[in-house]
C-alpha cells in the first residue's frame, strides 16, 4: 500500500467530500480496508457515467485494499431519488435480475476477483433485501432514523415540493442497511459514491454507529461536468455505454478524442492510470501545441484500451484515419459497420441496376437523374473513397467491401452505405 495513495486521489481531483478525513487517511495508510460502491441496474449495461466509480474500485485494489462491487438487485427495484427530478419507472424482478447479471460481467473486466492477495468481492443486495420482512426492517433499521433526519438530506429536500413517494423516500434506509450488512458479512468500513450519494452514505455511517458502535467512513467523488455545459456521458443525446454492442469501440473512442480542450487534462487525471508525472508531461506538450491534441489522443488511447482492449483501440484509430483520409478500402466489413453505423443505408436487391446513376436514385442519394449525372460528372461522387466521374459506370464485385458493402460519399461529408 502506498502511503501517498489518499494524497494522490486528492491531487487527481477525485475527492469531493469525506467523513473524518484524517482518520480515513490513517486507516488507508496503515491497513487494507474493505470498501464498496453500489451499482443499481437501471439498464442491461453500465455507461461511462459509471466509469469513474468503477475505476475508483480499481485504484483502491491496486493499492492493496479490497473493493466490493455491490450490484443493487434489491435497490434497483426501487430507484434512488438522489437529484432526480421525477420518480423512476419501476421494473420487474426478472428484468432487474437480468440486468444485474449483465452488470456483474462488466465489472469483472475492471476489478480482479481472483487476485491472490486482495481479491475483489461481488455482492448483490437482493440477497438480503429480498428476504427481510417489512416488520423486521422497520424495527431494526427504521427505528434508528427520525423523519426530520431523513428530510434534511439534500436529495430528499429537492423533491419535497414536486412530490416524492414513500418508496423513494425510504431508499436511503435501504442503502444504509446495505452498509450494515456489508460490515457484518465482509468487515466493510468505507463507502464510496458520487457527490449526489452523500446523504445516503452518511445514513449508512449513522446506522453503523447506532447498531454496531463502529466508525464507518464515506468518500464521495465529484459529479462530472463538461466545460461546454453539456451532460457528461452523452453524445448527440445518446448514452455512451460500456457494452461494445450498444456503443461500438469506434464511437467510444470518438467520444474521448473529441473532448473539449478545457476538460482534457481533468479527464486524464480522472479516467486514466497514467502517473501524475506522465500527465504533467502531456500537459506541457498540450500547452505548447494544443492543435496536436496530445491530451485527447492520450485520453482516448488509455480509456478505449482500458474498456475495450488494445485491439479494439487500434481498430478505432484505423477507422478514424480511413474516414479522415477517405481511404475506405483499407477497412474490413466489421470496421465499415462501426464507422458508418448511423449513416443512411440502402439494401441493394438482386434486380437493382448496378449503373451508378440508377443506384444513386434507387438509394435516394440523389433526387433526380439529372442531378445524379451532374454530381457524377462534376466529381462529387466517391465510391469507397475513390472519385467516380463516368455516368455509364457499373458497380462490380470489386466495389464491394468483403462482398457486403459499398460506401458512397456525396460531396465532402455526406456518406451513404449500400448493403448487399
Amino acid at each position: 500500500m502506498s502511503t501517498d495513495f489518499f494524497d494522490e486521489l486528492k491531487a487527481r481531483g477525485l475527492v469531493h467530500q469525506t467523513t473524518d478525513e484524517e482518520a480515513l487517511k490513517k486507516q488507508l495508510n496503515e491497513e487494507s480496508v474493505k470498501l464498496y460502491i453500489g451499482f443499481d441496474p437501471t439498464a442491461d449495461s453500465l455507461h461511462i457515467g459509471h466509469l469513474l466509480p468503477i475505476l475508483m474500485l480499481r485504484r483502491f485494489q491496486l493499492n492493496g485494499h479490497v473493493p466490493i462491487a455491490l450490484v443493487g438487485g434489491g435497490t434497483g427495484m426501487i430507484g434512488d431519488p438522489s437529484f432526480k427530478d421525477a420518480e423512476r419507472s419501476l421494473n420487474t424482478l426478472d428484468t432487474v435480475k437480468n440486468w444485474s447479471d449483465s452488470i456483474k460481467g462488466q465489472l469483472s473486466r475492471f476489478i480482479d476477483f481472483d487476485d491472490e492477495k486482495n481479491p475483489a468481492i461481488l455482492a448483490n443486495n437482493y440477497d438480503w433485501l429480498g428476504e427481510i420482512s417489512l416488520i423486521d426492517f422497520l424495527r431494526d433499521v427504521g427505528k434508528n432514523f427520525t423523519i426530520n433526519y431523513m428530510m434534511s438530506k439534500e436529495s430528499v429536500k429537492r423533491r419535497i415540493e414536486t412530490g416524492i413517494s414513500y418508496t423513494e423516500f425510504a431508499y436511503q434506509l435501504l442503502q444504509a442497511y446495505d452498509f450494515l450488512k456489508l460490515y457484518e458479512t465482509q468487515g466493510c468500513l468505507l463507502q464510496l459514491g458520487g457527490s449526489d450519494q452523500w446523504g445516503n452514505i452518511t445514513s449508512g455511517i449513522e446506522l453503523l454507529r447506532r447498531e454496531r458502535e463502529v466508525q464507518g467512513f464515506g468518500l464521495t467523488m465529484p459529479l462530472i461536468t463538461k466545460a461546454d455545459g453539456t451532460k457528461f456521458g452523452k453524445t448527440e443525446g445518446n448514452a455512451v455505454w460500456l457494452d461494445a454492442e450498444k456503443t461500438s469501440p469506434y464511437e467510444f473512442y470518438q467520444f474521448w478524442i473529441n473532448t473539449d480542450d478545457r476538460d482534457a487534462m481533468k479527464f486524464l487525471k480522472y479516467f486514466t492510470f497514467l502517473t501524475l508525472e506522465e500527465i504533467a508531461e502531456i500537459e506541457k506538450e498540450f500547452a505548447a501545441a494544443p492543435e496536436k491534441r496530445a491530451a485527447q489522443k492520450a485520453l482516448a488511447k488509455e480509456v478505449t484500451t482500458l474498456v475495450h482492449g488494445e485491439e479494439a483501440y487500434n481498430q478505432a484509430v484505423k477507422i478514424s484515419q480511413a474516414l479522415f483520409s477517405g481511404d475506405i478500402k483499407e477497412l474490413n466489413a466489421e470496421e465499415i459497420l462501426q464507422g458508418f453505423k448511423d449513416v443512411p443505408s440502402y439494401e441493394v436487391q438482386a434486380e437493382d441496376s448496378m449503373n451508378i446513376v440508377e443506384l444513386l436514385i434507387a438509394a435516394k442519394i440523389e433526387p433526380s437523374k439529372r442531378q445524379a449525372r451532374e454530381d457524377v460528372q462534376n466529381g462529387a461522387i466517391y465510391i469507397n473513397g475513390e472519385r467516380m466521374q463516368d455516368v455509364a459506370a457499373e458497380l462490380s464485385d470489386t466495389d464491394k467491401i468483403e462482398g457486403q458493402f459499398t460506401v458512397v460519399r456525396r460531396g465532402k461529408k455526406k456518406y451513404f452505405l449500400l448493403k448487399y
